[in-house]
C-alpha cells in the first residue's frame, strides 16, 4: 500500500481495536480500561493520547499487562486519525464505510451464487464501485474533500516555514560562532 500510495496514513478501526484491548483486560479492570480508552482515542492529538496512555500504563501495568501490550502495539495505527482535522475524525476512525461496501458486494453476489469466471466477478465489483462513486459524487457527501485539501496545503506551508526557520536559526548560530 505504501508503494502505491506514498504518504498513506494507515488507520486501524478504533471499534475493533477497542474490542481487542478489552478482550485482553481482566474483567475487574474493564470499566476503567474502557473509560481511559475512550479518553485516549478521543484525544486532541497523538501527543495527548500518548500522555494518557503513559498514565494508564503506570496505573495498570501489573494488573492488565496483556491489554497494555495490545494497546501499545496498535497505538499509532489506532490514533493515526488524530493527525487529521477534527471534522474528519468521526467518519474515518472506524471501518464502517468499508464494511458496508463489502456487505453490499456480498449481498449482490449471493444472488448470482456461482460466477462463470473471474471476469464476471470483477465486473460486478467494478459496477458496484462505479455506482457507489456516482452516489457519493452526486448525492449527499460523506466527506467534503475541499476543506481537507485546504488544510493539507496550509499544513505544508507551515512545515516549510518551520523548516526554513530552523535552517535560518542554524545558519545564524553557525555565523555567530565563526570568527570574523
Amino acid at each position: 500500500m505504501q508503494e502505491a500510495f506514498p504518504g498513506l496514513i494507515w488507520q486501524r478501526c478504533q471499534s475493533h481495536f477497542r474490542r481487542n484491548v478489552l478482550d485482553q483486560t481482566p474483567s475487574s479492570y474493564r470499566d476503567e480500561m474502557h473509560e481511559v480508552l475512550d479518553q485516549i482515542l478521543e484525544a486532541g492529538s497523538q501527543e495527548e493520547a500518548r500522555t494518557r496512555l503513559d498514565d494508564l500504563k503506570e496505573r495498570l501495568e501489573e494488573k492488565a499487562s496483556s491489554a497494555l501490550e495490545t494497546l501499545e502495539d496498535g497505538f499509532y495505527e489506532a490514533t493515526a486519525v488524530l493527525a487529521l482535522p477534527e471534522k474528519y475524525r468521526k467518519r474515518l476512525r472506524t471501518t464502517n464505510m468499508l464494511e458496508r461496501f463489502i456487505q453490499e458486494i456480498r449481498r449482490r453476489e449471493k444472488v448470482i451464487r456461482i460466477f462463470p469466471n473471474m471476469d464476471s466477478a470483477h465486473r460486478l465489483v467494478g459496477a458496484l464501485c462505479a455506482e457507489t462513486h456516482e452516489e457519493w459524487s452526486t448525492g449527499r457527501r460523506y466527506l467534503t474533500m475541499d476543506e481537507y485539501f485546504e488544510w493539507r496545503t496550509d499544513r505544508s506551508v507551515e512545515d516549510a516555514l518551520d523548516e526554513e526557520t530552523s535552517l535560518n536559526g542554524e545558519a545564524t548560530a553557525q555565523s555567530a560562532t565563526v570568527p570574523a
